[in-house]
């Protein structure tokens, strides 16, 4: 039973199953106002910066309910969404090392909040190969990173 319970967590926590289960993330193309409802008329709760990562809930006429990296949900029009994804470290320091390896060389490290670009190459389970705006790029501990 334990095997099975493993087994199904295993499963079910791998990226392809993560793909598989329809969520959708995506990144603010410009300074954006967040509303608790999707109209301009709403309550504006907050600015969200460029290129930061949210997940898409719900889409209604024009506008996107989402989920930032904070966990708060809020409405913004679809038209700021960019096609481009970003990442953003949401542990206090993201090891960004040469390979899937927990063993391999340093490249760098990357403060809570610094965004990252994903790159979508093939990568061990875990693992995300990513680049940092500087021209860096290494793989990341998806566990480190919040967006994929």
């Amino acid at each position: 039973m334990k095997a099975a319970v493993l087994t199904a967590l295993i499963v079910f926590a791998s990226p392809i199953a993560i793909a598989a289960s329809g969520v959708e993330f995506r990144s603010v193309s410009d300074v954006a106002v967040m509303y608790d409802a999707p109209s301009r008329e709403a309550r504006q709760q907050f600015v969200i910066a460029r290129d930061t990562p949210v997940e898409v809930v719900r889409s209604q006429a024009g506008w996107v309910k989402v989920r930032e990296p904070g966990g708060m949900l809020a409405w913004l029009e679809s038209s700021v969404l960019a096609p481009r994804r970003t990442l953003i470290v949401s542990a206090e320091r993201a090891r960004v090392l040469a390979r899937a390896e927990d063993a391999a060389p340093l490249v760098f490290e990357a403060e809570r909040h610094v965004l990252l670009e994903p790159l979508f190459e093939p990568a061990p389970a875990g693992w995300a190969r990513v680049k940092h705006r500087d021209g860096q790029s290494g793989f990341v501990r998806i566990s480190q990173v919040w967006g994929l």
